[in-house]
């Protein structure tokens, strides 16, 4: 584990730090949505600062006649932390054999992170540089103004919408939460469930994306939509006292938009 999360100066022993870190195992997957949409590059290591954009930025002079000087264009990464603390007596009862634990502050952290990992890659984040799938696509967003039980008209216009454009499949499907439950709730009464019958006209998968509010179609053949890790999501030591631990789920990431006209955003009702 790298040196930088000081696992060792916290006072918890090897069984808590494997309880820790198979909870954010079992909690990080179910929340990080956008990974399982976009291309993953990584983990590269704590070291890793940038991206490479293989670009250049415009000429300057240098000190010396006939000698010009461009500057390289990169990303930079952002470092991502979820602070949370955890009760000292329901650490010390992991030893005990307790299989109770509580471990609320972990699963809470865990969806605050994935959060803002998804809305990174869909919505952009400004103050890091970052420019998000929503804001990147050229397309007009598709607004759908019927019920449920028809969303697979819009997204059969989407996803002719991103064909006219010479963007093929297969094709997935980016819910935010409210989106995601009127999907599930429209598969109730019978019949044949409409997550399912999305799933076939996209060729992929419909995805439960926190951090979105919206929804957004999206190829999936690769190559289009790069997140970039250096530091994957791993659980850190800040402090302690007589009563808790304070801890973080940190990562280093960067996301770039290669192909922005392969997704388009639809706004469901």
């Amino acid at each position: 584990m790298s040196s930088h999360l000081l696992r060792d100066r916290a006072p918890l022993t090897d069984a808590t730090w494997a309880l820790l870190d198979e909870e954010a195992s079992a909690r990080l997957p179910v929340a990080l949505g956008a990974r399982k949409l976009v291309d993953f590059s990584g983990p590269h290591g704590w070291e890793h600062s940038a991206t490479n954009l293989g670009r250049v930025g415009g000429v300057v002079d240098a000190p010396e006649q006939s000698v010009i000087a461009r500057t390289r264009r990169v990303l930079p990464l952002v470092e991502v932390r979820a602070d949370f603390a955890l009760e000292r007596d329901e650490l010390d009862s992991v030893d005990r054999g307790a299989d109770d634990v509580d471990l609320g502050p972990l699963d809470d952290a865990a969806v605050r992170i994935a959060r803002v990992e998804n809305s990174a890659v869909f919505n952009g984040w400004d103050a890091t540089g970052i420019i998000g799938i929503i804001p990147a696509s050229p397309h007009r967003p598709l607004v759908h103004e019927g019920t449920p039980q028809d969303y697979d008209d819009v997204i059969t216009q989407a996803i002719a919408a991103l064909k006219r454009s010479g963007v093929d499949g297969p094709y997935a499907l980016a819910l935010g939460p409210a989106q995601w439950t009127s999907v599930i709730e429209a598969n109730e009464g019978g019949g044949y469930p409409l997550i399912r019958h999305l799933r076939d006209i996209l060729g992929g998968p419909v995805e439960w994306v926190p951090g979105l509010d919206g929804a957004v179609v999206l190829s999936q053949r690769g190559g289009d939509f790069v997140l970039e890790v250096g530091q994957d999501l791993a659980i850190g030591y800040r402090e302690h006292d007589a009563q808790s631990v304070s801890l973080y789920i940190e990562e280093s990431v960067s996301f770039r938009v290669n192909t922005p006209e392969a997704a388009i955003q639809v706004v469901l009702s």
